[in-house]
């Protein structure tokens, strides 16, 4: 009887303890099930459920895109002629002169100028109207004596330089045609990592050539752009981009333009893994303000903040700190943020509504606007966010438009005069423009010495002042001076960069 009810016992325990483990496994698979449902799962859930797509994503047609977008992509060549420069070497004892005398052989070895070759040099563009406007990058460009431009169709036409950017790395030129293919604008911001992506144009001098990739990181900074207050953003992409591709189209599946291909890192010069295009809505705001203006339309925060991977020595330096943002060290006396109550040891947190977190996306941010333009800038400050509405300035601390200076206004306070006919007789010069002052303009950004007499810009003769006046009236970009220093044998040549400027940027980190 013992057994019995034992035995009995035993039964009615295990029945119970199954019927409660079955009533719990449905009620987990219930609870579960509803959650997956309404796509609450936990947070450390590591998949993804979508309730409304349970189809696999077909395969990838790039057919349309690259059909759509090729006729519209051109291949541009440049030539820069031969230059003859000074060796900008320290004037040399020749040991051969008190053998040869004035006749000496070998004077131009020692101190003589050096002859740069003529140059080619091959890129690629987008159009974007269809009369013939053009994008394209500054380095593509920059200091060509002649742009040819051929279209997918074979057709060749000069082009002319509209206005360059070399803060950007971006350049608008222009062909003489009408009812050409353009590519659309698409929209960068809406560009998301590992979304498809593909390069168009001519690689190593190759016909239109198109490669796919993913968009492997955004806001990108390389420290390639040389301009006086650069400006990098890139989105970073896999696809395969070689030298000829720079100025070409970063285009999404949609045919639509996203990019404007300009850098690769590379430890050879060719294709690594790694390329880097400007967004298109950085381009879209240069070339607008080149087209209308014919200058960059540049506005200022007037802070400034660390570079990007500064070592933690630096930090403690300069007393930046860890958080969300960037972190302000300095504000400019003159500058909006001043106006605006922001203080250095802020966090600037977003512009406009959108988040930033690093250098380059404050910069690409604030890239879209002009002088005078109205924003809201987030801040944080002692643990608490304040957003505050901020009118942006120009570099000069101001809200006008800035105007595009004429080369002669770069020349700054240089002294320069029409050579006398004596002194151009001797050296056997049908004339010249003497240099008695560089100045605090751009010539000061040169190697040459006053005294110098400019004959050329750009292989045009100058005899007279007002020569060198007209040469220099439209001039952009980089010019060649070309002239002699009397007294001495041989021509010199001087690049003049007709785009810089006399300002300087902290190296301790970036400016905006």
């Amino acid at each position: 009887m013992k057994l019995k009810n034992i035995l009995l016992v035993v039964l009615i325990s295990a029945t119970t303890a199954i019927l409660s483990m079955w009533g719990y496994g449905k009620w987990m698979q219930s609870r579960y099930a509803g959650i997956q449902e309404t796509g609450k799962l936990p947070v450390n859930y590591a998949g993804f459920f979508d309730k409304n797509n349970n189809n696999n994503a077909g395969p990838v047609d790039f057919t349309a895109a690259a059909t759509s977008s090729a006729p519209a992509v051109v291949h541009i060549k440049t030539r820069t002629k031969q230059r003859q420069v000074s060796n900008n070497l320290p004037k040399q004892k020749n040991p051969f002169s008190d053998f040869f005398g004035d006749s000496d052989p070998f004077s131009d070895f020692f101190n003589g100028p050096r002859v740069i070759p003529e140059q080619r040099a091959s890129g690629s563009g987008v159009i974007i109207s269809n009369d013939g406007y053009i994008v394209t990058n500054n380095h593509v460009v920059d200091g060509a004596d002649e742009i040819n431009v051929t279209l997918t169709n074979r057709k060749s036409y000069k082009a002319t330089v509209i206005g360059t950017d070399p803060n950007s790395d971006l350049a608008v030129i222009k062909i003489d045609a009408a009812n050409l293919p353009y590519l659309v604008y698409g929209n960068s911001d809406d560009t998301r990592l590992g979304q498809w992506v593909l390069a168009v144009g001519y690689p190593l001098n190759l016909d239109v050539t198109i490669t796919a990739g993913i968009i492997s990181a955004k806001a990108r900074s390389i420290g390639i752009n040389k301009g006086d207050r650069p400006i990098e953003s890139f989105i970073q992409t896999d696809a395969a981009v070689n030298p000829g591709n720079s100025g070409g189209a970063l285009i999404n599946t949609n045919g639509e333009l996203i990019g404007i291909n300009s850098a690769i890192a590379s430890p050879t010069g060719s294709y690594a893994g790694y390329s880097y295009a400007i967004p298109v809505n950085i381009v879209k705001k240069i070339v607008n303000d080149l087209l209308k203006f014919g200058a960059v339309q540049r506005a200022y925060l007037g802070i400034q903040y660390p570079q990007e991977d500064l070592p933690e020595e630096a930090k403690a330096k300069y007393g930046i700190k860890d958080g969300d943002g960037v972190f302000v060290t300095g504000v400019a006396a003159d500058g909006a943020a001043k106006d605006a109550g922001i203080e250095k040891g802020d966090f600037v947190t977003k512009i406009n509504g959108t988040t930033v977190s690093s250098g380059p996306e404050l910069q690409e941010q604030i890239t879209r606007y002009k002088p005078g333009d109205k924003i809201s800038i987030s801040y944080f400050r002692n643990g608490k966010e304040t957003t505050v509405n901020i009118t942006l300035k120009n570099k000069s601390g101001n809200y006008s438009v800035v105007k595009t200076e004429t080369a002669l206004e770069k020349l700054g306070n240089s002294e320069l005069v029409t050579l006398d006919a004596a002194t151009a007789k001797k050296n056997q010069l049908s004339g010249g423009v003497l240099v008695k002052k560089l100045g605090n303009g751009v010539l000061k950004n040169t190697r040459m010495q006053e005294g110098f007499v400019i004959t050329s810009v750009d292989g045009q003769a100058i005899n007279t002042l007002d020569d060198l006046k007209a040469a220099l009236a439209s001039a952009r970009g980089t010019v060649r001076l070309e002239g002699v220093y009397p007294g001495y044998e041989g021509t010199y040549g001087y690049p003049l960069n007709l785009d810089s400027d006399n300002s300087t940027t902290p190296d301790n980190g970036g400016g905006q």
